[in-house]
C-alpha cells in the first residue's frame, strides 16, 4: 500500500497541471455549494428571527367602528368585545387554543419617590406563552389562574420599569402604587420591549374590577392549530369574521368593524417563499456539483487515455487488471478527497467569517428600545450537507476513474503499447 501511495504522489507531481485542474473542479463545486446554502440559511434565519418574539400561530382581533349599515342599524357604531366573545372563540372556534383578553391603559406607577407613566395591561395567564415573555429563575412568576379567580392585586413589571423604580433594591414582594391602588410585585419580565415602550401586567379580572367597570374591551388574542396552508387561513379568517359579525351584529365584510391580524397566515406565506428559495438554491447547488463532476470525469478520462501505453507495459510485465484499476481509483479518490476537503473548509470558513463580523457589528450597535428587525442572520451551513456533497464528488471521481480505466485494462498489451 505504501508503494502504491508513493506511486500516486509521483504521478501527481509529474502532472501538476492536470492535478490542479481536477482539484479546482472539486474545490470550486463544494465551495460554491456551501456559500449558496449559507446565503439561503442566513436569509431564512434572519426573517424567521422576526417571528420569534411571539407565537407564530397567534390571531389578534381589535374591535372598531362600523362603516356599513347592518340589520337596520346605522354605520358609525363603535363596537367593543365582552367576555361573551371570549367564550364564543373558546367554545365555537375548533382551531383555538390559548386565549387572552387584553385591557390596555396608561397609569402612573410609583415606588417611594420614583415614578413614571407606563402602559398597564390587564391580561390572562396564557398571555405569557402567546407573547413569549421571559421570566428567568429568580425573577418571580407570571400571573396565574388563582390571581384571576381571586382578582388579586399583583403585578408583573418589565425589567426597565423595575430598574427605574427600584434602582438597586430587590423589587419582588414590594408594593407599588398604580394610580391610587397598591399592587404587589410578583415577577419581572426580561424580554426586550418591541413596540410602545415598557409595560406592566395585572390580572384581567382585576383590571376589569378597578379600571373598567363597564367590562368592555378592545382586543382579544388567541392561538390556533391546524392551519397549515394559505387556503385554510383564508377560510378561517372568513369564518371568524362571520362568527364575530353574528355575535356583535355587524356585516362580516365590514373591514373597519373588526381588524384581524393572522400571524399564522403571514408565517405560512413566509415558509412558502423560503421553500421556493431553498428549492432554487438546491438546484443551483446540484448544477454546481454536476459541473464539478463533469470536470473531474473529463480530466480523469484524459488521464487514463494518456496512460494507456503505460497500462499496456504494466500488463506485459505481469501486473493484474485489478492492481492497475486500484491504482487509478486510489488516485481519483485521493484527489477528490483532498481538494473536496479544502473546498469544504474554504466554504465553511467564509460563512463562519461572515457570521463573526455580523455578530460583532450587531454587538457594536447602540442598545435602543426600537424593534430590531433582521433580514440576514447566521449564514452558516450544517456540516452534514458539506460532507454529503464531498462524498458525492468522491464517488463521482471513483466512477470517473473506473469506467475509462476498466476499458483501458481490457485492451491487449501489444495494442495498448502502440497507443501514442
Amino acid at each position: 500500500m505504501r508503494d502504491q501511495f508513493q506511486e500516486i504522489f509521483d504521478t501527481l507531481r509529474k502532472n501538476k497541471l492536470r492535478t490542479t485542474l481536477t482539484g479546482l473542479s472539486v474545490s470550486w463545486g463544494i465551495f460554491i455549494l456551501i456559500v449558496l446554502l449559507g446565503a439561503g440559511n442566513g436569509l431564512k434565519n434572519g426573517v424567521m428571527q422576526n417571528f420569534s418574539s411571539r407565537a407564530v400561530n397567534s390571531i389578534n382581533m381589535w374591535s372598531g367602528t362600523t362603516s356599513m349599515p347592518h340589520n337596520g342599524l346605522k354605520s358609525g357604531r363603535q363596537l367593543q368585545f365582552t367576555e361573551n366573545e371570549m367564550d364564543a372563540i373558546s367554545n365555537q372556534v375548533e382551531e383555538s387554543r390559548l386565549i387572552t383578553a387584553r385591557y390596555n391603559t396608561t397609569q402612573t406607577i410609583s415606588y417611594d419617590t420614583e415614578y413614571g407613566s407606563y402602559g398597564l395591561r390587564g391580561v390572562m395567564p396564557s398571555y405569557l406563552d402567546i407573547e413569549k415573555l421571559i421570566i428567568p429563575p429568580g425573577n418571580g412568576r407570571f400571573l396565574n389562574e388563582l390571581d384571576m379567580k381571586e382578582k388579586n392585586k399583583v403585578i408583573v413589571l418589565d425589567q426597565k420599569i423595575a430598574e427605574v423604580l427600584f434602582k438597586d433594591e430587590e423589587p419582588l414582594g414590594k408594593q407599588v402604587k398604580v394610580g391610587q391602588v397598591m399592587f404587589k410585585v410578583v415577577g419581572i419580565n426580561t424580554k426586550k420591549e418591541q413596540y410602545g415602550g415598557s409595560n406592566a401586567y395585572i390580572p384581567f379580572s382585576t383590571a376589569q374590577a378597578i379600571y373598567n367597570p363597564q367590562r368592555k374591551f378592545w382586543q382579544i388574542t388567541f392561538t390556533v392549530d391546524g392551519l397549515t396552508t394559505e387556503a385554510e387561513n383564508d377560510r378561517f379568517n372568513e369564518s371568524l369574521r362571520g362568527l364575530m359579525g353574528q355575535r356583535m351584529n355587524f356585516n362580516p365584510e365590514d373591514e373597519q368593524a373588526l381588524y384581524v391580524y393572522n400571524a399564522q397566515s403571514e408565517y405560512v406565506e413566509t415558509i412558502k417563499i423560503f421553500g421556493g428559495i431553498t428549492f432554487f438554491v438546491t438546484i443551483i447547488g446540484i448544477l454546481t456539483l454536476i459541473a464539478g463532476i463533469v470536470g473531474v470525469s473529463n480530466i480523469m478520462l484524459v488521464s487514463v487515455k494518456e496512460r494507456t501505453r503505460e497500462i499496456g507495459i504494466r500488463k506485459a510485465i505481469g501486473a493484474t487488471p485489478f492492481s492497475i484499476l486500484k491504482t487509478i481509483i486510489l488516485e481519483s479518490i485521493f484527489i477528490t478527497t483532498i481538494f473536496g476537503y479544502i473546498g469544504m473548509l474554504m466554504g465553511i470558513g467564509l460563512t463562519e467569517l461572515i457570521n463573526f463580523f455580523m455578530v460583532q457589528a450587531a454587538n457594536a450597535k447602540p442598545v435602543t428600545d426600537e424593534p430590531q428587525m433582521s433580514v440576514f442572520t447566521n449564514p452558516t451551513v450544517d456540516i452534514g450537507y458539506a460532507i454529503f456533497a464531498t462524498v458525492i464528488l468522491i464517488i463521482a471521481g471513483v466512477v470517473a476513474g473506473y469506467l475509462p480505466a476498466r476499458k483501458a485494462v481490457r485492451v491487449q498489451p501489444i495494442e495498448a503499447m502502440r497507443q501514442e
